[in-house]
């Protein structure tokens, strides 16, 4: 587990480096805050500072990385060391895929990761809602999940975003109990249809896991869902983001057509060695 301290100087060190590069990291904070006894960070101090950090981020037997370096100390070797010990800490937990995320706009980044042979997957915008007046919706039952639910947040993450198996057993076991977040299952005439996650730091909710069985789609339901959510966050005072894969026309088009826009963009490598 990460001490206050680590934690706090994560956070001032990707503020500088977001302010630098004009850009938005992806940390998973709620990842960073409940971490267990596995080796999945890797700091690098110069006189007591911190320059460098990466962090793994599990999801199954799928490993996300990513990192950051103070901008006036780049170019020195820090990331390169810290990379190479993460990606002996991947091969020792063992996961089968590895996927390096950054910024889209961080040329440099970009360039250390396909020197490193990583090859382009795919993007993920990032999106944030602008307010416009919404109307309230009707038709469905928004309830907290139970115990019971995990088996269909399981089969909802297989069926709607192709995940494994095995990665999606992981990920909702390790979402359950999680601080700060609303997991919510979405009901229509008595059958469980949906979910949607909500997590909520300082003034900012987020949506995560947003899923309609296919066989519901096409129905207007997710619309009324994601309308109804983002009307009772703003309400409550918070501005409301969410991740979609940019090769999810069918998702973005819904999102648009609401009131969110795109404000960042993070992309995703394949790294095998």
């Amino acid at each position: 587990m990460l001490s206050t301290r680590q934690l706090n100087e994560i956070e001032q060190l990707q503020k500088e480096v977001e302010a630098y590069d004009v850009l938005e990291l992806k940390l998973n904070w709620e990842m960073l805050r409940s971490r267990d006894s596995k080796q999945l960070d890797f700091f690098h101090y110069e006189s007591n500072k911190l320059i460098a950090f990466i962090g793994l981020y599990s999801f199954g037997s799928t490993v996300e990385v990513t990192g950051m370096v103070k901008p006036t100390e780049r170019r020195k070797g820090h990331f390169t060391k810290l990379f190479e010990e993460a990606m002996t800490s991947v091969q020792q937990i063992g996961y089968k895929k590895v996927l390096l995320n950054t910024p889209a706009r961080a040329k440099a980044a970009q360039d250390f990761l396909k020197n490193q042979g990583a090859l382009y997957k795919f993007s993920e915008h990032q999106m944030q809602w602008e307010p416009q007046p919404l109307t309230a919706s009707t038709g469905f039952i928004l309830r907290q999940a139970e115990s019971t639910d995990l088996k269909m947040r399981i089969r909802l993450d297989v069926e709607a975003f192709d995940i494994s198996l095995e990665d999606a057993t992981a990920m909702e076991s390790r979402l359950n109990g999680e601080q700060d977040t609303e997991m919510l299952m979405i009901d229509v005439n008595n059958e469980t249809i949906g979910k949607i996650r909500i997590q909520r730091r300082d003034s900012q909710a987020w949506i995560y896991g947003f899923s309609i069985l296919p066989e519901y789609q096409g129905r207007g339901i997710g619309r009324k869902v994601l309308q109804h959510t983002v009307k009772q966050q703003s309400e409550a005072g918070y501005s409301i983001h969410l991740d979609v894969e940019t090769k999810n026309a069918h998702a973005l088009r819904l999102y648009e057509a609401i009131g969110f826009v795109v404000k960042h963009a993070q992309d995703y490598y394949v790294y095998q060695k």
